[in-house]
């Protein structure tokens, strides 16, 4: 008797995992085409890398420009991501312009959105450098427009998702339920969503003084938590008011940093570990009703110490930075990856 509920226990529990991990797969994307996983795989040196010369792209920003800052190695700029069991489709600009023909995509986020977004004009422009294109900026968006095709590509700053607003006495308020921007996202054909690195500046780099929580109003809070709370207010705005058969949406996953990238110029052979930011964000993805699709960049990207501008991104040696990504370079492969799920579905 006690024999056959052990098995039945045990048939359950698999049961169980295995929905769980369909809902992620299924639901959040992971998987890419033929049952492979994209996201699963190791870098490899291929000489054939990088996928363009970013010295033939003129409007990379300061703090991505690792070249021109003076980095003379190069090895980082050739590795390139093999998934286990598959291989990664390698990036056609014409067929992603095409694909995108008259539609408008959009990153929103903080400045790893805006790394993904320089690093994907760059790859479209280097196919196509004759094409004329329009660049410009208003307020906290800017628009990337190649007329040729009639595509926008556009980053909009926004670094919580949800609203920080002042107020009348001059305090700035956290609003963990209100998402002013997203009237302006629903004009898009393409989202793809992140957000992670500010949740944690304190002192004279948090750009809040209270959090509103929903009739609740408190001075802080455990940062995860704050985090979870407006990833939860952003994901009942995509269940609520996007249609995803016609918008698709997509998060960028959190893009690790580095302790010290300082001299390094090969991948690292180790990850470190279960990133907290993507464990809450898979968690949030798990329970919406619509579909989203996971850029899981996060422990492809751990790998990749060397990616970083370090001392030749926009502070040189008095700032070195561990948390950007050259261009060209590491988010080249996000966009490869968005390529290859765009063209899925």
């Amino acid at each position: 008797m006690m024999a056959s509920f052990s098995l039945v226990l045990f048939f359950i529990v698999i049961f169980m995992l295995k929905n769980v991990d369909g809902k992620l797969m299924n639901d959040v994307n992971k998987l890419g085409m033929d049952n492979c996983d994209l996201f699963n795989g190791n870098w490899v040196y291929d000489d054939d890398y990088p996928l363009y010369d970013s010295s033939i792209c003129p409007f990379i920003e300061k703090q991505f420009n690792c070249l021109n800052n003076g980095r003379q190695d190069r090895d980082y700029l050739k590795y390139r991501w093999q998934p286990h069991g598959c291989n990664l489709p390698r990036f056609n600009a014409k067929h992603f312009q095409h694909k995108l023909k008259g539609k408008k995509v959009m990153f929103v986020g903080d400045s790893l959105s805006v790394d993904q977004w320089q690093s994907l004009t760059c790859m479209l422009y280097a196919a196509d450098p004759q094409a004329k294109y329009i660049s410009k900026r208003n307020g906290s968006t800017s628009f990337f427009t190649f007329p040729k095709y009639n595509t926008s590509y556009l980053v909009s700053r926004n670094v919580f998702l949800v609203d920080v607003v002042k107020m009348e006495n001059g305090t700035r308020v956290l609003q963990l339920d209100s998402l002013s921007a997203a009237a302006q996202w629903e004009e898009m054909d393409v989202l793809i969503f992140d957000t992670w690195h500010w949740w944690f500046h304190t002192g004279r780099k948090q750009p809040w003084g209270f959090v509103q929580d929903g009739n609740s109003t408190y001075k802080d809070a455990n940062r995860v938590t704050l985090y979870e709370k407006a990833l939860n207010s952003w994901a009942k705005w995509v269940d609520t008011k996007v249609d995803t058969t016609k918008t698709k949406i997509f998060f960028q996953g959190v893009s690790p940093d580095h302790d010290n990238c300082t001299g390094a110029t090969r991948p690292s052979e180790s990850t470190q570990g279960p990133h907290p930011g993507e464990i809450v964000l898979e968690k949030v993805l798990r329970g919406m009703n619509k579909s989203v699709h996971l850029l899981n960049v996060t422990k492809l990207s751990q790998y990749r110490v060397d990616g970083h501008p370090s001392v030749y991104g926009f502070g040189g040696h008095r700032n070195v930075d561990c948390t950007h990504w050259c261009i060209a370079g590491v988010a080249d492969t996000w966009n490869v990856l968005l390529s290859a799920i765009l063209h899925q579905i």
